[in-house]
């Protein structure tokens, strides 16, 4: 019994240093990534074609299905805010919380989950699977980059994903919440412009466009870090993609809080 709890006492003092030694490897590998990705010298054929191929698959399958999903979303939520906000007399101000709820959060968050769950998490547990088979040591055999030709591509495909779901589920939701709140005429168009003109000053655009990018990263670089290092642990598949979902919606919930901070405080 003493040695039962010996090992146990040991195990939780350690559980704070393997939890630094898990995001200081995490920062390290998207480090790494990043420098690579902006270096020309990355993109060999191999990679070229991985890349294009895992952007289409990440992408393509999927943007139909979410963009009509969230223009159900935008329509549903639209038509709340505007019956609430008119019950009480709240009216002139629903469009300009639609714009800021909608379009400002809840559509890169739900991007980013909808990649991580769709995309990323599955590429990263696939690395634990194509490790274990063998297939970067096949490439080194072929002077090939495992890194370059499987991890990059993967990556940037996430990132690809993510921004370009929002970037369309924005204009989507900014068109229909128009349609909604003044109907098929051009009356509306000047106090629209207005409204989300105003929204979208310098400071708020300025810290939206930094939260998806950091979005993007985040669904990216953290499953496929995840996955890498499982393998070192010699865990399951299950085991790298549960990992990775953890840690990525932490660090989504940060960035979130920030930018709720940035914009409101």
């Amino acid at each position: 019994m003493l040695s039962t709890w010996y090992r146990t006492v040991s195990h939780t003092s350690m559980a704070p240093a393997r939890w630094a030694a898990a995001w200081a490897r995490i920062t390290f590998f998207g480090a790494i990534m990043l420098v690579r990705a902006g270096t020309p010298g990355s993109y060999s054929a191999r990679t070229r074609y991985n890349l294009a191929r895992h952007v289409y698959l990440d992408t393509a399958p999927i943007l139909p299905w979410f963009t009509l999903l969230m223009s159900l979303f935008t329509l549903v939520i639209t038509r709340v805010v505007i019956v609430t906000a008119t019950s009480y007399g709240l009216s002139r101000y629903a469009l300009e919380m639609i714009v800021r709820v909608l379009v400002i959060e809840l559509i890169p968050l739900t991007a980013a989950l909808f990649v991580a769950m769709r995309c990323t998490i599955p590429s990263g547990a696939a690395l634990v699977e194509l490790r274990r088979a063998g297939h970067f040591r096949n490439l080194r055999r072929e002077n090939l980059d495992p890194v370059l030709v499987e991890v990059l591509p993967r990556l940037l495909a996430g990132v690809f994903a993510c921004i370009t779901l929002a970037a369309l589920s924005c204009v989507v939701a900014l068109f229909l919440s128009y349609l909604a709140v003044y109907g098929f005429t051009s009356a509306g168009i000047p106090a629209y412009t207005n409204v989300v003109g105003h929204v979208f000053e310098p400071g708020f655009t300025a810290i939206f466009l930094l939260k998806t990018l950091l979005f993007a990263l985040a669904v990216s670089i953290i499953p496929m870090a995840s996955g890498l290092n499982n393998v070192e642990g010699h865990g399951s598949r299950e085991t790298a993609a549960l990992q990775g979902l953890v840690r990525m919606f932490g660090v989504l919930l940060v960035l979130e809080a920030a930018s709720l901070a940035g914009n409101y405080f």
